[in-house]
This record gives C-alpha cells, structure tokens and sequence, in this order.
C-alpha cells in the first residue's frame, strides 16, 4: 500500500518538474522580457541608463539620475503610471541586460547598427551620431592614417567605434575600457594616442577639458541612436513607437535637448543632433516604420 502511494507520489513530481521545464523552456524561447501589460500590473518598469557618461547618462551629486536619456525616461514612465527603477549598465552589456530580462528597455545612447538588430529589438530613433575622434591639441589626430604604429587609440568595449576600427582599420591598437569613466581618465593620463567615441561624447570631452581637440568630428556613415527591448517584445516595443511618435508633435526631445545637452553643446548642434517624430535626417516617415 505504501509502496503504491509512494510510486503516485513520485510520478506526480516527475509529471510535474517535466511540465516546470517545458514552461521555462517555452518560456526562454520566447524571449526573456516582459509584456506591456505586465509592466503596467507591475507598477515598475526597468530602464538601463548610463551612470558615468554625461550629460546623456550619469549620476549626479545627489545620487540621482540625470541626462538626455534620464530626461526621456522619466516621461516614458509618467506616460506609462509606473514607477522607474534604473538600472546601471555598460556599453558591453546593453544587450545582455535585455536578453537575460534585467532591464526592459536600454537608453543608453544605444547607437542601431544591422548586427545589434539581430539580437534586440530597436524603436524609432531620438538623436543622430556620428563616430569622433579627440585627441591632444599638440599631438592632433586629424586622419587615422597618423596614428603611429606604437601608438593606441582608446574606446569603449561595446561601442561601434570599437566595431568600425576593427573592421576597417585592423591594425590600429586598441586599448580597450568598460567603463567611459576609465576611458576619460586614461586620455587624460596620456596613456594614449587618440579616444574615438560617438562624436556627441568627445566633442562634450574636449569642450569640458582644456588641451584636447575634436581632430576628427565625424568618421564613417551617420547613425541613430534609439530605445532597444528584448527581442520579440511587440507590445513594448509598439508602445515606444507610438509614444516616440507622439512626443515628436510636442517637440519634446528639443526640449530634452535644451535641458540637458544646452550648456554643453550650445544652441548649433541643436538641430543636427534631435531627432523629432522618430525621423531622422534624409529618412522618410514610411522608412521610418519599417
């Protein structure tokens, strides 16, 4: 008699732990994230700023969050009813932050790229970049061709500027950092020939730091910078889209810009930079959704 309870007992949990598996396994294939509805029900949404890369993403001296992207995020959770719970993230780890579920969405001066789609999901962009280059003003670096064979050009592991010199400029050293902090201080410390970096990042470093020049303001294509969610995540996905869409009519992100970018970059970069409605320079309202 026992021996028949036992035998029910332990098909029930194998029965059950195969079904737990299958769950989690459908679960994986779909995708680490969660639902538009699900963040609503939750009341929190988890956003992945910068910490240490002003004035888009850093951490004031207040301890709170502030930049371009602060400044987007907080509307994002207004127009949601939730409450923000930011997340520090890495150049590095924009993408596994999305895929391992820690953060819903990345704002985090998230460059689009072909490669980077294929693994997140980006929304309509915000703002236009471009790769840059600063360096020393008695050691300018105008063209890639002078750096020197010894010398070491500076980025961030993560970034497209560490993608576009590897792929085009193969031997050129990297000295490679986490962490834009590290990276600051390095050029700084001489400890190498050049930083290339979004050209909003270096144009800003050369203006708060006397002694160093914008050699070279931009270098290859011009890109976007957008919102990234999980792969397969339509529902948040849409609603980024739709509240992109809707901020454009306001002109919000000029808004943005004014109150965050303004002291930095000055009133000229202005309209090059934002980008309103989701539609970049030179890119059509239909291309746009596509």
């Amino acid at each position: 008699m026992k021996t028949a309870i036992l035998r029910r007992v332990l098909s029930a949990v194998v029965i059950f732990t195969l079904a737990l598996s299958l769950s989690v396994i459908a679960y994986a294939d779909d995708g680490d994230f969660r639902t538009l509805d699900e963040i609503k029900d939750s009341g929190v949404i988890n956003i992945g700023v910068f910490s240490d890369k002003s004035p888009f993403g850093y951490v004031d001296e207040n301890g709170d969050y502030q930049g371009y992207d602060v400044y987007f995020a907080e509307r994002i959770g207004q127009d949601l009813g939730v409450d923000i719970n930011y997340v520090s993230t890495e150049a590095a780890n924009r993408i596994e932050y999305l895929q391992t579920g820690k953060v819903d969405i990345i704002l985090a001066n998230f460059t689009v790229t072909e490669e980077r789609a294929e693994e997140v999901d980006f929304a309509l962009p915000y703002m236009n970049v471009a790769l840059g280059v600063v360096s020393p003003e008695d050691a300018v670096i105008e063209s890639l061709d002078d750096i020197g064979e010894d010398d070491q050009v500076i980025v961030i592991s993560g970034t497209t500027a560490e993608t576009y010199l590897v792929k085009n400029y193969p031997d050129i050293k990297l000295q490679k950092y986490d962490a834009y902090a590290e990276a600051k201080t390095a050029l700084e410390n001489g400890n190498g020939a050049a930083w290339a970096n979004d050209n909003t990042e270096v144009i800003a470093f050369a203006i708060e730091n006397p002694g160093f020049t914008v050699g070279i303001p931009s270098l290859g294509s011009a890109d976007t910078i957008a919102p990234a969610v999980t792969k397969g995540n339509d529902t948040l996905l849409d609603w980024l889209n739709e509240e992109i869409e809707a901020l454009g009519e306001e002109e919000f992100f000029h808004a943005d810009y004014e109150a965050t970018l303004l002291d930095t970059y000055g009133a000229d970069y202005e309209d090059t930079l934002v980008v309103e409605g989701g539609v970049a320079a030179g890119t059509d309202a239909a291309a746009a959704n596509d």
